[in-house]
């Protein structure tokens, strides 16, 4: 009889349950302590609650281990210096959707060559979490597979839905099981109506397939859905962070009583691409805050890392640990300038 399944996989292997990479990397009490209040932080800004301005600063993706280490002690260093009105998160993204084909990211293929060793790639990026956690940090990532999420959630204090994934039911299911605040980006197109409903769909409790901490055993999960979840603008063909796209996605979240924070994602579609259009948006932002009173707008995006730029990926020759391998960034020098001028803007 002719085989009618699995033709088209050439191998299997089992990855370890996530129980047993946290017991090897456990997440230490000072740390989870760490994490739960910088959620509770984060979860007041989002419903509207004065408080510090949040940065989510950092890589386009993770490819380095010892490059994003390095960052993580600047950044530190510098989140120590305007810690009484800013509040900043490190973007460390280890999976990376593409449009057609490309690196998916640490976790996917740890060596940038191809072989795909993900259970390599689940365990450097727990280590990295816990390390940068561990430093003073608190994290943000994006959630693109939900079997991955059990590996690694517990030490993230917000999460991303992306723009290609936040019309996903898979996505808002897990997102209402997630314990962290959850943005979700407009879509791509710029409208706003697909993460509307998304937040409010994973406000809603729902049963979804997912694999068991302890055992790594196919199970369902039950929710009782994320009531911390709000918009992240990003742009569409045309930027959306201006005072009257702001005005408007106000309005349109009053209207469906949703959380009313707004963070805006300087890179991607609102600064063309253009890593060095970021800081344009930032002042833009600030400038609506001060002149305009616009306190929704709870936080800002930055797409950074140690050099500018980015690189290309070699075959046979392991890439630059301070230049990213995806989408380019402002270094370092940049970006302590940016992060200093917004503490001065908020004073």
């Amino acid at each position: 009889m002719r085989k009618t399944n699995n033709i088209n996989i050439s191998s299997s292997r089992d990855l370890p349950a996530p129980g047993e990479i946290s017991s090897e990397l456990p997440l230490s009490l000072p740390a989870a302590a760490q994490v739960t209040a910088s959620r509770d932080e984060i979860k007041e800004l989002i419903q509207g609650k004065k408080g510090r301005f949040m940065l989510i600063v950092g890589p386009c993706s993770i490819h380095d281990p010892a490059g994003a280490i390095e960052y993580a002690r600047r950044l530190k260093a510098l989140s120590d210096k305007v810690s009484d009105r800013i509040m900043i998160v490190m973007r460390v993204y280890f999976e990376k959707p593409r449009t057609t084909i490309g690196w998916k990211g640490l976790i996917y293929d740890p060596d940038i060559n191809g072989s795909y060793n993900i259970a390599k790639g689940i365990f450097i990026a727990r280590k990295l979490l816990l390390e940068i956690v561990d430093l003073g940090l608190p994290v943000a990532t994006e959630m693109l597979d939900p079997i991955l999420a059990q590996y690694i959630a517990d030490a993230v204090s917000w999460a991303a839905i992306g723009a290609r994934t936040t019309e996903s039911q898979t996505h808002r299911q897990l997102a209402s099981g997630l314990s962290m605040p959850v943005g979700f980006k407009n879509a791509t197109d710029g409208g706003v109506q697909v993460a509307l409903d998304a937040i409010a769909t994973a406000a809603g409790t729902h049963s979804f397939i997912g694999v068991s901490e302890a055992t790594g055993h196919v199970g369902v999960f039950r929710t009782k859905g994320n009531k911390f979840c709000h918009i992240v603008l990003r742009g569409g063909p045309t930027p959306n962070f201006g005072a009257e796209y702001i005005a408007f996605v106000r309005v349109a979240v009053a209207k469906r009583n949703l959380n009313p924070g707004i963070i805006v994602d300087c890179s991607h579609a609102n600064s063309g691409k253009d890593p060095a259009r970021q800081h344009l948006v930032l002042e833009d932002l600030m400038r609506q805050k001060k002149a305009e009173g616009q306190d929704c707008i709870i936080g800002a995006m930055l797409e950074s890392y140690l050099s500018p730029g980015c690189q290309k990926i070699v075959d046979g020759v392991r890439p630059k640990s301070d230049v990213s391998i995806t989408d380019a960034c402002i270094g370092w020098e940049e970006t302590e300038k940016l992060v200093l001028d917004t503490y001065g803007a908020l004073a």
